[in-house]
């Protein structure tokens, strides 16, 4: 079964409560602890398969969206800006292990409705580094968010992402994560811990 198509929904990268939430234009801000997930990537073979099984798991309906992620020169992690659509995107500075292993980020997004604008004052200010393009379907189980990633020029990828708030046990999340990727019959082999970014780099 391949994912349906449907019209492109935007969602917050964080789900409740946000932890960093900053709009450009209303100057409204909220400023709690660092936020983090337990995260996994892999190479698929067979997205339609993992998209069956992972739709058996969900509690809610597939949801497509397109995203062009923006890398900008950094020397702190790993700077993007996540364009949605021409009113929508997400800056997005994130730390992580590049290990194959299940590995913790930390993240902070700031939204903007301007995103075409944001993008030039980076790009002037920082330098661009690359861009990756890709057709996510989201599927959410439980506190798990997972992405089947139809990456332009890279192919196919799942990625899980154990969202994790204030005072959550690190070990227990990192649990989840293993006994989703057996549910999903992910092979340990198949696993990758390099960005899609540095992928492309290295083609």
């Amino acid at each position: 079964m391949k994912p349906p198509k449907a019209e492109p929904v935007i969602l917050p990268l964080t789900l409740e409560p946000a932890s960093v939430r900053i709009r450009l234009g209303d100057r409204k801000e909220e400023v709690n602890s660092v936020p983090r997930n337990i995260e996994l990537k892999a190479k698929l073979q067979d997205i339609d398969s993992t998209f069956t099984r992972a739709s058996g798991l969900a509690v809610q309906a597939p949801q497509e969206i397109w995203q062009q992620d923006i890398f900008f020169n950094s020397t702190n992690g790993r700077l993007k800006l996540r364009i949605l659509s021409a009113t929508e995107g997400q800056l997005i500075s994130y730390q992580r292990a590049d290990q194959p292993e299940v590995r913790v980020s930390t993240y902070h997004v700031l939204e903007t409705s301007e995103p075409k604008e944001l993008r030039s004052l980076l790009s002037a200010a920082l330098g661009e580094r690359a861009e990756v393009t890709k057709l996510r379907t989201l599927l959410l189980v439980g506190r798990t968010r997972i992405h089947l990633d139809r990456v332009e020029n890279l192919g196919d990828y799942i990625e899980l992402e154990v969202v994790m708030q204030d005072g959550d046990c690190e070990q227990a999340a990192i649990a989840e994560a293993d006994a989703l990727m057996h549910k999903l019959e992910i092979d340990p082999g198949s696993l990758i811990g390099t960005a899609y970014v540095d992928l492309l780099a290295a083609k």
